[in-house]
């Protein structure tokens, strides 16, 4: 599609796109921004193949682990990124898992502009979600995905596009998580280990010990 004249499509119907992993967290929230924007007279669809991504005018990529080469990416107008983290700090994965980790419970998020090199993207918005440090993962994650919905909205309710800004400061980058990353170590006190609690998926990546030859899980949830 021609990005010459992107005003003129900007106040018309326009061909939204939700690309996100068909076995992502976040496709509840995905599948509610896409019933919003088919609801306000846009239209929107949900895939999982980044080789089935149509020619369009905007594609929110939202739980999706690969990275979209340029030829993807030209196939639509805008193409936009929720990230969990005050960037350039923060790039990579997990980011919001890995500031739990470090006791922060106020996290910063952008909405930026895709582009071939990970999350350097230019920043649309700007926002936080802030915990107050006894959420679980699907608590974590409940709050993620209503904000991230909540940018992408504010973003197609601009009465106008846009304007996104380039990243500024020192870059930062946080490693993919593997399963291993939620091994407790039982000589130190749960207390001190609680983040890592908070943050691991029972299902997915439980938290495990070694203990007595021995290899044993633990899940966590609240008592009401």
């Amino acid at each position: 599609m021609n990005k010459q004249g992107e005003s003129e499509w900007w106040s018309g119907q326009r061909i939204i796109t939700i690309l996100t992993d068909w076995d992502s967290w976040i496709l509840p929230w995905a599948e509610k921004l896409a019933f919003s924007i088919n609801e306000n007279g846009d239209r929107a669809e949900i895939i999982y193949d980044i080789g089935k991504v149509k020619t369009g005018h905007i594609c929110f990529i939202l739980g999706c682990t690969r990275i979209l080469p340029n030829k993807i990416l030209e196939k639509n107008l805008k193409n936009l990124i929720v990230h969990e983290s005050a960037l350039p700090s923060g790039r990579g994965f997990a980011p919001l898992t890995w500031q739990i980790l470090e006791g922060i419970n106020i996290i910063p998020l952008c909405l930026i502009e895709a582009v071939a090199k990970t999350d350097e993207g230019p920043i649309v918005y700007k926002d936080t979600i802030e915990f107050e440090g006894h959420e679980l993962c699907q608590e974590l994650r409940a709050a993620q995905g209503c904000k991230t919905i909540d940018l992408c909205q504010r973003y197609i309710g601009s009465k106008k596009i846009p304007v996104a800004t380039a990243q500024h400061g020192e870059s930062t980058y946080y490693k993919r998580r593997k399963p291993e990353d939620s091994e407790l170590d039982i000589s130190r006190p749960i207390r001190d280990q609680l983040n890592l609690l908070r943050v691991v998926d029972n299902e997915r990546y439980p938290a495990f010990f070694h203990a007595n030859g021995q290899n044993y899980k633990l899940t966590i949830e609240k008592i009401i």
